[in-house]
């Protein structure tokens, strides 16, 4: 397979991701950990809880005082959570308890307050229903010495909370890639130099900052190494700057025009080319290769194809450095709103709006599909992938969609 054959969109993503491989480890902070992928088991130091306590407010009881309703009990002691008892529960007895304090020796019941009087030196209980119940055992979350959260796992609120309990300060990760973002053409200009748009002379790089925005989310570290001039020696000298990151994004430069100069430049560098086109619109112009063994993805320049394009190939690799192993966001089936026709024997992604109710999920085209209609990608939710053999597509039928976040399946309606 030479680097011209077209290739289709999973080859496309199999070859990228063939020459991507996870990050090096790192410690970092644990609050910093949030997102990122645990490189090394994190075995339990301690045992939690570290002894039995209770899961009620209540009242610590021998579950034999309960066989005759109602009774009444003498209480010896109040125990909060954070304090300790001193005596045991004997026959006759009861300790005041509140939920999470340690249930003392003796006791095998925690009643709860509502079934009780709740008095503080004498208390008569009501109902058996706790017997044996509400007393959380030592060790029931944690033993010391397992493997509490596995290597591999991707650290969200809860993990962050078990590091916490226990006792871990910092922890190892597959460090965040750096990613390199450049952008080329001699129509582009900083927002910094608006005065320009305004006069009709330039307009704004939005790539260079929607690919900044997606690397942060993807859960890379972006850095922004400017807008490249169609001249291959000023591509030259951004791109040898690029050079000492962990992933290489372009945007613009790689079709067969004129001042396409990208993979030429690329290749003069001794870059290898792997492939750079793809049987797909928006966004067939795609180029992947290494540059110093650094993996280099090359995406065309019209936004909407930018950002398409992105979701498909740079979003998984830049997972994958981050040591997931779980790559691809799960596409769901959709009812069309209204038809669809597509023009050419290429695999389509269509932007939409995916609505979800309590019954089905529906879609909607946010509008004409331009590449260039950066706003038409600012209303969708959802890729609307229409395979090339399926260029008639009636409202009511159904189709695949691709969310581009959470928000294609959430719902206004609260089901359960």
């Amino acid at each position: 397979m030479t680097i011209d054959t077209l290739l289709e969109v999973p080859d496309a993503v199999a070859r990228i991701l063939a020459d991507v491989r996870p990050l090096s480890t790192a410690r970092v902070p644990l609050l910093e950990a949030y997102g990122l992928v645990l490189a090394r088991d994190a075995v339990a130091s301690v045992t939690l809880p570290p002894w039995n306590n209770s899961a009620m407010d209540g009242y610590a009881v021998q579950r034999s005082d309960l066989a005759s309703l109602p009774t009444v009990l003498r209480v010896t002691e109040t125990v909060p959570a954070g304090g300790f008892p001193t005596r045991a529960v004997e026959r006759g007895t009861a300790t005041r308890i509140m939920t999470g304090a340690p249930v003392p020796d003796g006791a095998d019941t925690v009643v709860r307050v509502e079934d009780t009087d709740g008095g503080t030196s004498q208390v008569e209980i009501r109902s058996d229903r706790d017997a044996g119940k509400n007393i959380r055992p030592r060790g029931e979350d944690i033993i010391e010495g397992r493997t509490a959260i596995p290597a591999g796992t991707t650290l969200g609120a809860a993990q962050i909370g078990v590091l916490a309990s226990l006792g871990f300060v910092d922890v190892e990760v597959h460090r965040r890639p750096r990613v390199a973002i450049l952008t080329s053409g001699d129509e582009l200009v900083e927002i910094a130099h608006f005065d320009q748009v305004r006069a009709g002379k330039k307009i704004v790089s939005s790539n260079s900052y929607t690919l900044q925005a997606l690397v942060r989310a993807a859960g890379g570290e972006p850095t922004y190494l400017g807008i490249a001039a169609d001249t291959p020696d000023s591509l030259r000298e951004h791109l040898v700057r690029a050079s000492t990151f962990d992933l290489i994004i372009t945007s613009a430069g790689i079709s067969v025009g004129e001042h396409d100069y990208v993979r030429d430049v690329l290749a003069g560098l001794g870059a290898e080319m792997k492939f750079w086109r793809v049987r797909m619109r928006p966004g067939a112009p795609i180029g992947f290769g290494l540059f110093s063994g650094i993996p280099w993805i090359g995406l065309p320049g019209n936004p909407v194809s930018t950002m398409v394009t992105f979701e498909l190939f740079c979003r998984p690799a830049i997972r994958k450095l981050l040591g997931h192993t779980a790559l691809f966001r799960r596409p769901f089936d959709v009812t069309m709103e209204g038809p669809v026709t597509i023009n050419a024997p290429l695999m389509h992604f269509l932007r939409a709006v995916v609505t979800t109710s309590a019954t089905q999920r529906s879609a909607r085209l946010t509008g004409p599909q331009s590449s260039g209609i950066l706003t038409s990608m600012s209303m969708a939710n959802a890729l609307l992938v229409i395979p090339a053999d399926r260029q008639q597509i009636k409202a009511g039928e159904t189709v695949r969609a691709l969310p581009l976040s959470d928000d294609a399946q959430l719902t206004t309606d609260f089901a359960l």
